[in-house]
């Protein structure tokens, strides 16, 4: 009996066993999915770190245009200063022969037949009338040559701060430094377009037939030119003291 006992036990019936179930089956599929996820995890890593290397490189770019648009003010400011100063100085000059060149023609609103150069009185003696013109002209032509210079400079600077737009009082008198500054380019312009005008008799005007309209184109010629210098001055000493 003991025998058949541990026959019954030991033999399936109907196809049924008492051995645990086998979980091999099921083994590669947990696998393949813990890989799976191991897979997009790993991808994920892969692709913030790449994020943030991106991130990296693109800030480290931004820093170093910055860092080569700063040189870049600060070298084209030293040139910007020195060309200003000078421009100051030869539209100083300018203005300077241009108020005597003025006296000698024209006097104070003088006629005619009562200006310096026909009294005998002129600045320079008879000489002064040609000599103070002529040196008029070529400071004139420094001047402006000067001034072109000084004016391109000042849009070849690059602002990577926009200092301009701020709310302190550097940003403020920077503003008006800049406002000026097409004040003195448009009494430039002016005044050398009436220069040139007169000393080349473009519209055909005399001294003996003309000297009224001669005289007028003259006086807006100096006054536009004090005004300029005016302007210059006053933005220039903005930015120096």
């Amino acid at each position: 009996m003991g025998g058949l006992t541990a026959l019954l036990l030991a033999t399936p019936i109907f196809g049924f066993s008492l051995s645990a179930p086998a979980l091999a089956s099921t083994t590669p599929a947990v696998l393949d999915l813990s890989a799976h996820v191991v897979a997009e995890l790993a991808a994920g890593e892969a692709a913030a770190s790449e994020a943030s290397a991106d991130a990296s490189a693109e800030n480290d770019a931004s820093q170093a245009e910055y860092l080569a648009q700063t040189r870049r003010r600060n070298s084209i400011a030293g040139i910007h200063r020195i060309l200003g100063i000078s421009t100051w100085g030869a539209m100083t000059v300018t203005v300077a022969l241009g108020v005597m060149s003025y006296y000698n023609l024209y006097g104070a609103f003088s006629s005619q037949a009562d200006n310096p150069c026909v009294r005998g009185s002129a600045i320079g003696g008879d000489g002064g009338c040609r000599s103070l013109r002529t040196a008029h002209a070529i400071s004139a032509g420094v001047t402006t040559a000067l001034y072109a210079s000084t004016f391109t400079l000042s849009f070849m600077m690059p602002d990577p701060d926009d200092l301009s737009s701020g709310k302190g009082e550097f940003a403020k008198t920077l503003r008006l430094h800049k406002t000026l500054r097409w004040v003195h380019f448009g009494g430039m312009v002016l005044q050398g377009l009436i220069g040139v005008v007169i000393a080349n008799n473009w519209l055909g005007l005399d001294r003996a037939n003309n000297y009224k309209t001669l005289q007028a184109l003259a006086t807006v010629h100096l006054a536009s030119g004090i005004v300029t210098w005016g302007a210059l001055s006053w933005a220039g000493a903005l930015m120096t003291f």
